[in-house]
């Protein structure tokens, strides 16, 4: 039996490679994520405009809420009598009686709070949809290096066995097992590069500026070390202040229609000439709500105000169990992410010495070989992918307490 050391180096050289990278999980020299950046970024996009104009629409509409609700009214007449004329002005103005002005003050703040949290969480939905991509970038990146260190592998192993089998140490078997090993991985890399070209189209949608050589999501995810969630985030989460600020304004909004149905008054005062006369009038009116009391309107917005009360109850107890399956989750996927880096740590090239001198000492048949590679590289798949895994559970973690925007300002 011969032995090919030198000539099957190639193998052990590609092999150890992808070991290492794997335990780093493919890191790249390049700068990663910074906060001012990425802010910019999210600022831009399409969407976060949109957002941002219809939270000033609503800022707008608060403001008009609180004006006074009655504006003055200027009424003028003129009429000719036989050889006189008579003409008049006056002005007159509804009077608040009820204070509903105060009311819809308070309708216009609840408004503004839930405008302006409504956009945070826009923003910070835009930002964790921008950095998911960004990891599943990274994750098909990663997995294509890996495939194409693979195709090389195989390219190699089936020179060596080629030259072994036309020296008689191994059969034709051991060349077309390799053969039909590389064909299968062919259609695996075409699939991984189809991903990656889908993922980069992705990013380059949610952050215009980007490209592959400027931003990346930082190796070691942003850093979350403590799971302790603080009693307060649940009940600042933009969405439950949200719903909260919303929930406020429909009782206002009841409050407001209860005020609807009592009347308020006008008073005018006018002044003209009646043919050589002066004329000074005082007038009053006053709406007589008697064909159309409007409770029912009144009754229908308190009924309103009872269906924003359930829905925030709702948005908070959802809030809250997304909170305990995402703290659980991001706990499990940390942990199995930390046994895989044990399993592998130091392992990676000493394996793949020890598979190819067995191979080269005839311990090993080529199918067993072959099938050795395959699960090796299965689990340097499956450490990419806990990697991704735990990294957007810690992403959508944060999501989650409210508390994302916080983490990436810690960005570098």
């Amino acid at each position: 039996m011969k032995f090919f050391s030198a000539k099957s180096a190639g193998v052990v050289l590609f092999i150890g490679l992808s070991a290492s990278l794997s335990v780093s999980c493919f890191a790249f020299a390049k700068p990663t994520l910074s906060s001012d950046w990425l802010d910019r970024q999210i600022n831009k996009h399409p969407d976060i405009v949109s957002a941002r104009e219809l939270m000033n629409a609503e800022f707008s509409k608060a403001q008009g809420s609180k004006l006074p609700l009655y504006n003055p009214q200027l009424s003028t007449g003129f009429e000719r009598e036989g050889d006189g004329n008579n003409f008049n002005i006056g002005i007159s103005q509804t009077i608040d009686l009820w204070d509903k002005q105060a009311v819809n003050a308070a309708i216009g703040d609840k408004i503004l709070t839930a405008a302006s949290k409504q956009f945070t969480y826009a923003v910070a939905q835009k930002k964790a949809q921008a950095l998911k991509a960004l990891i599943n970038w990274q994750l098909a990146m990663d997995k294509s290096v890996l495939a194409f260190e693979q195709e090389q592998q195989l390219e190699i192993l089936l020179k060596i066995v080629t030259k072994r089998q036309k020296a008689g140490d191994l059969g034709p078997v051991d060349a077309e097992l390799t053969f039909l090993n590389l064909s299968q991985l062919l259609n695996t890399t075409a699939q991984i590069q189809a991903q990656l070209t889908q993922a980069q189209a992705e990013v380059n949608e949610l952050l215009p500026d980007w490209r592959p050589d400027t931003q990346v999501y930082p190796e070691q995810g942003l850093g979350v070390t403590n799971f302790q969630v603080a009693e307060q985030w649940l009940t600042q989460h933009p969405q439950v202040l949200a719903s909260q600020a919303l929930w406020q304004m429909q009782k206002s909004k009841a409050q407001y229609a209860m005020l609807e149905t009592k009347a308020d008054p006008t008073i005018g005062i006018s002044a003209g000439k009646n043919d050589v006369d002066n004329v000074v009038g005082v007038t009053f009116s006053m709406p007589l709500n008697i064909r159309n009391d409007y409770q029912a309107n009144a009754k229908a917005k308190n009924q309103q105000a009872i269906a924003a009360e359930a829905n925030f109850r709702s948005v908070m107890r959802k809030q809250k169990y997304l909170i305990q399956a995402s703290t659980a989750s991001l706990i499990s996927n940390k942990k199995y992410l930390g046994r895989w880096q044990q399993l592998m740590q130091g392992r990676g090239e000493h394996s793949a010495q020890l598979l190819e001198k067995q191979w080269q000492f005839g311990d090993l048949n080529t199918a067993d070989y072959l099938l050795a590679l395959q699960q090796r590289a299965e689990g340097l798949y499956a450490g990419i992918e806990l990697q991704a895994q735990f990294k957007i559970s810690e992403l959508q973690w944060l999501l989650n307490v409210g508390q994302l925007n916080v983490a990436t300002k810690l960005l570098n």
